[in-house]
C-alpha cells in the first residue's frame, strides 16, 4: 500500500498543489501508512509540515509525532532538524512531541544507555513505528563502528538495548565485525584514514600573465 500511496502522493507534490490544504487527509493517512508499513517518505512529511504552519487549525500532534520518530529511523542524517524547523515553539511543547524531542536529544548526545531506559519506559510512544528500535540499533552501530576499534560484548549489548545473545550475534554478523572471546573487534581506524592525492593542472597562460605582472 505504501508503495502505492507514494505515486499518488508524488502527483499531489508537484506545483502549486503541494500547499492545497484539501490533501492534508490524503497525506496524514500515507504518514500513518509509512508508520505501519515501515517505508519512509520525507518529502511527503515536509509537505505535512509545511501546510501545518499554513493551516495552524488543522495541526495534528499525533501524525506529527509519528512523522518526528520516522525522521529518527533515518539517523545520522539531518531529516529530524529539517522538520523540527518546520515547527514552532508552541508544536514542540505539546505531547507526545516534547517526548519525542527529548529522545532526539539524547541520541544526539549519543546517550544510548539513557535511551534504552526511556523508551522501555515509555513503550506506546513509539510502538506504532514499526521497525523503529531497529532503525536506532543501525545508528547504534554506525556510531560504534567510527568510535571504536575493539568493545566488549556485554557493553555492546546494552548500547543495542540490553539485546539478547542470539540478537547481539545478528548485528555483530550484519556489519562484518569479528568476535574473540568476550570482545568484538570492530575495525582498525587507523584503514579507514584514506589518503587523496591532488593534482593541480596551471596553463601557459596563467603562468604568463603572472610573471608579466612582476615585471
Amino acid at each position: 500500500m505504501a508503495e502505492a500511496m507514494k505515486q499518488t502522493v508524488a502527483t499531489m507534490l508537484k506545483g502549486i498543489e503541494r500547499y492545497n490544504p484539501d490533501n492534508l487527509p490524503t497525506l496524514e493517512r500515507y504518514v500513518e501508512i509509512q508508520s505501519r508499513e515501515n517505508a519512509y517518505d520525507l518529502e511527503a512529511n515536509l509537505a505535512v509540515l509545511k501546510l501545518y504552519q499554513f493551516n495552524a487549525h488543522s495541526f495534528n500532534a499525533d501524525i506529527c509525532g509519528q512523522i518526528l520518530l520516522k525522521a529518527l529511523t533515518n539517523l545520522p542524517h539531518t531529516d529530524f532538524i529539517l522538520c523540527k524547523c518546520l515547527m514552532s515553539e508552541r508544536q514542540l511543547q505539546q505531547e507526545p512531541i516534547n517526548q519525542i524531542i527529548y529522545l532526539a536529544d539524547i541520541l544526539e548526545q549519543c546517550d544510548f544507555l539513557m535511551f534504552w531506559t526511556r523508551i522501555h519506559s515509555l513503550p506506546e510512544l513509539t510502538q506504532r513505528i514499526t521497525g523503529f528500535l531497529d532503525s536506532i540499533r543501525k545508528f547504534v552501530c554506525h556510531v560504534v563502528g567510527i568510535t571504536y576499534q575493539s568493545i566488549g560484548r556485554g557493553k555492546l549489548a546494552e548500547l543495542l538495548g540490553d539485546v539478547d545473545d542470539s540478537t547481539l550475534k545478528h548485528w555483530i554478523k550484519k556489519y562484518g565485525w569479528k568476535e574473540e572471546s568476550n570482545l568484538v573487534f570492530i575495525a582498525n581506524q587507523d584503514e579507514n584514514i584514506k589518503t587523496k592525492n591532488i593534482n593541480e593542472k596551471i596553463d601557459f597562460e596563467s603562468v604568463g600573465a603572472i610573471m608579466a605582472s612582476c615585471r
